[in-house]
């Protein structure tokens, strides 16, 4: 487990539990959807400065494939799911039986294969913190993006730019077997959520 230490890094080490906990929930449901062909792994969980985050958590030049979902209220997070073209379409495929389109444009029925899929992970995700933190927690509906990685985490980071010079991320990989899959979550929990989080470990 790759951490960068911060301040509260003797704290990292119960954060990790708690996030470990939500992404084996999450893992549990995206083997139920998918038929047990895919799991999740917790890759990291980093506490950096927000100026940094783009340099570590790479998401390159290239268009990708993004379903993105936030927790509205006092206490919130934004989750990102991406996907690169290819992957994102045979997840798609795969999901309703289908041969893996070659069509430029995305059908709604793979829109909507992908959004359910964010759904079904942010639920699971956000349900499992929930409980943890004995808190309630209502999830946006899923938003289908195809844009830069790097805008989509810049334009999140910046509702926290204001209250906070450092940020909590969480970084899942996804797994087919043991083939790890180019697709990932990152987990940003506002200012808010991360005392709660502190505060239930």
């Amino acid at each position: 487990m790759d951490m960068i230490t911060s301040a509260d890094s003797h704290q990292l080490p119960m954060l990790q539990k708690v996030l470990g906990a939500a992404t084996e929930e999450a893992s549990q449901a995206m083997s139920v959807w998918t038929g047990g062909k895919i799991s999740l792994s917790l890759d990291c969980v980093r506490e950096i400065p927000i100026e940094m985050v783009s340099q570590e958590f790479d998401l390159g030049m290239d268009l990708l494939t993004m379903v993105v979902l936030t927790i509205e209220g006092e206490i919130g997070g934004t989750m990102i799911l991406t996907f690169d073209e290819e992957n994102g379409r045979r997840l798609a495929a795969s999901l309703f039986k289908q041969d893996v389109s070659t069509e430029s444009e995305w059908s709604e029925l793979e829109r909507s294969a992908l959004n359910e899929t964010g759904n079904i992970l942010g639920c699971a995700y956000f349900n499992a913190i929930a409980r943890l933190v004995n808190s309630e927690f209502v999830p946006s509906p899923p938003i289908f993006l195809q844009d830069y990685g790097v805008c989509v985490l810049q334009q999140a980071l910046m509702e926290q730019v204001q209250e906070t010079t450092d940020v909590l991320i969480c970084q899942t990989t996804f797994l087919q077997g043991r083939e790890t899959l180019n697709w990932k979550i990152l987990f940003l929990p506002d200012p808010k959520m991360r005392e709660t989080l502190r505060a239930s470990t």
